[in-house]
């Protein structure tokens, strides 16, 4: 459970990203939840999306209103973005509420718990194409027109959206030949997106390692150890040291950084030997 912090003692109009308005896709858990409530914390106005976890976007919007009285709920933030249509909505509905400054495409497909956990490699590729590729660059292709369009200003509106560490080496096995090629898909597209759109929108990429999110959890023995022994930082990473690394990118400090990929694994050890 992360518990919320008042910034009480902090007057609003020094919050970094005081008077912002932040589109955080895939908010009901895990990193995207973690990512609202930084952001809530530094001051920005946040819409949230989530596929169909009303309950869990729920809790997250609790979360962020303890935190900040700039952040705002839009109802209408539930799409499903494996289909086309959902995309469509989503960037509509978020862009009649006014113009936004910063656009954080979190959301994903899950296929490493729950009930498609036990399907067959087609099946979670295709959901992961569908989702994380489809529904990325059909989006942020929209977003990235409208955040074009909107007045000028020294503070670049952005684009944020998560790739993998593991991308440019690859991982043996099942869930590495997909997530490598799925996240290498949005990864290759962003840094496209970024040359598109630029010089008035910047487009970033956060490429989280071991995560401890829902899987991570549960995580049996091996993959616990390899996890720890495979990062320089000696343990896993939170959903909030990503959050951490969004904040900044969206915010004024990082207003020269686009077409990059940010690694958030606390230094990945290449020589590991998993048998070692």
């Amino acid at each position: 459970m992360i518990e919320p912090h008042s910034h009480a003692t902090v007057p609003p109009d020094r919050l970094p990203l005081a008077g912002r308005r932040i589109v955080v896709t895939g908010a009901s858990s895990g990193i995207g939840r973690a990512t609202a409530i930084r952001l809530a914390r530094s001051g920005a106005a946040l819409l949230l999306h989530a596929r169909q976890n009303v309950q869990g976007l729920a809790e997250t919007l609790l979360q962020v209103r303890d935190l900040s009285s700039a952040a705002v709920d839009h109802a209408s933030l539930l799409a499903d973005l494996s289909t086309e249509e959902g995309c469509e909505r989503l960037v509509a509905d978020a862009f009649a509420a006014g113009p936004i400054d910063a656009w954080v495409h979190l959301a994903g497909a899950d296929v490493l718990t729950g009930a498609i956990r036990s399907a067959g490699f087609d099946a979670k590729l295709d959901l992961l194409w569908r989702t994380d590729v489809l529904g990325t660059m059909r989006t942020c292709r929209a977003v990235g027109r409208r955040l074009a369009e909107q007045p000028d200003s020294d503070e670049r509106p952005a684009i944020v959206t998560v790739g993998w560490d593991q991308v440019a080496h690859g991982m043996a096995g099942d869930a590495g030949e997909m997530f490598g090629a799925i996240k290498g898909a949005v990864t290759a597209f962003s840094l496209s997106l970024a040359r598109t759109l630029a010089p008035r929108v910047r487009v970033a990429v956060v490429a989280p390692g071991w995560i401890r999110t829902s899987w991570g959890e549960q995580a049996d023995p091996y993959w616990d150890r390899r996890a720890r022994e495979e990062s320089l930082a000696a343990r896993w990473g939170t959903p909030e040291d990503v959050a951490g690394a969004i904040a900044w990118l969206v915010g004024p400090d990082a207003r020269f950084v686009t077409g990059q990929v940010i690694a958030v694994n606390g230094g990945f050890r290449h020589a590991y030997d998993p048998a070692g």
